[in-house]
């Protein structure tokens, strides 16, 4: 089959013949109808995540089941489907618990398996790991769930616990950011924006941002002002010493933070406010993708209209710029375009 991949760190991104998928026992192979292009892929192909290689990017996809292992039982070929970048065992504690984004032993496509940049893609632990998607839902839209979109409405609703009412901060406007911001207006929060670009806060704003502030030394001060004496929750949706460090500096007392931004390299020690997080009682937690079982509430809320994830996408390309695309991240455009998302072109179906 075809595949977009790449043989080296950093190296060309390319479509290339590739071998044809084997259907695991208990697995299934979706034909790939949209798939999205994650900064997490790029941070892969430049090194900052060891993958085993030749590696195919891609972790956000939907589309069609054509096969499905002997041992499966809740799926059959021709459904629409998407899944979360994690596949869990199926079998540990965590997964039995409802808490596969966690799995000891999980799999990821495009990290520890080839992913969604091919025209097939194998998604392990079918009963557990796949999502049936709602006959309302296209592709496109399903594809922008499977990472950052579903990665926020469990920083939001899970780790953050945020309920209607509330104040919630979020330090950078991409992807993540804003589908934090979405979701939390949908909850009936209300939201600070932070971030460096004003594009990305005028879009912040229209998806419901209650304030928008420009990065500064001074936003945690700004956000406690705002908020009268500062966020129930915040989120950190960059990933940095500083985002980190201001995120939790811009709580209340007995406030969630919420890491979302991956930490990578010399970052993944980086100091924070101990002495806040111990005087104040402040809660700090990791967010980590979202287990499939906890999509249905989500889906809920998009088929009821309450959130339309379609508004943060971007641009829709074809599956021949994916390769383009993805290189293109070494040259990072302050502002928020929004996700990209591919789609198959006549050429390679």
């Amino acid at each position: 089959m075809r595949a977009v991949a790449y043989s080296e760190i950093g190296g060309l991104v390319r479509w290339q013949d590739v071998p044809e998928l084997t259907c695991p026992e208990d697995g299934a192979i979706v034909e790939v109808r949209a798939t999205g292009v994650c900064r997490s892929d790029w941070h892969a192909w430049r090194g900052h995540e060891i993958v085993p290689l030749p590696m195919t990017p891609g972790h956000e996809f939907a589309g069609n089941v054509v096969a499905v292992g002997k041992s499966v039982t809740s799926f059959t070929v021709g459904e629409r489907v998407t899944s979360p970048f994690v596949n869990g065992c199926g079998k540990c504690d965590y997964c039995t618990s409802g808490n596969a984004q966690v799995c000891p032993t999980q799999q990821q496509p495009g990290f520890t398996y080839p992913g969604s940049f091919a025209e097939r893609v194998v998604v392990h632990n079918a009963d557990l790991n796949l999502v049936r998607l709602p006959d309302g839902l296209d592709f496109v839209t399903a594809a922008a769930l499977g990472c950052r979109f579903a990665t926020a409405y469990h920083a939001v609703t899970g780790q953050g616990s945020l309920t209607a009412g509330e104040w919630l901060v979020v330090y950078g406007c991409g992807g993540v950011g804003l589908s934090v911001v979405m979701i939390a207006e949908a909850i009936g929060a209300r939201v600070v924006a932070v971030d460096q670009s004003e594009q990305a806060l005028t879009r912040a704003r229209d998806l419901g941002a209650a304030e928008t502030l420009p990065v500064s030394p001074e936003s945690p001060e700004l956000v406690r002002e705002i908020t009268g004496g500062g966020a129930h929750v915040s989120v950190d949706a960059v990933g940095s010493p500083h985002t980190s460090a201001a995120s939790i500096r811009s709580l209340r007392r007995r406030g969630r933070h919420v890491q979302v931004g991956l930490m990578l390299k010399e970052n993944a020690t980086a100091p924070l406010p101990w002495d806040l997080v111990v005087s104040q009682e402040l809660r700090v937690s990791g967010s980590h993708g979202m287990a499939a079982q906890a999509y249905p509430p989500m889906l809920d809320l998009i088929t009821a209209g309450k959130l339309d994830p379609k508004r943060l996408i971007g641009e829709v390309i074809s599956f021949d710029q994916l390769g383009e695309a993805l290189m293109a991240m070494d040259k990072p455009v302050l502002g928020s375009g929004g996700m990209t998302v591919a789609v198959p072109n006549e050429g390679l179906r």
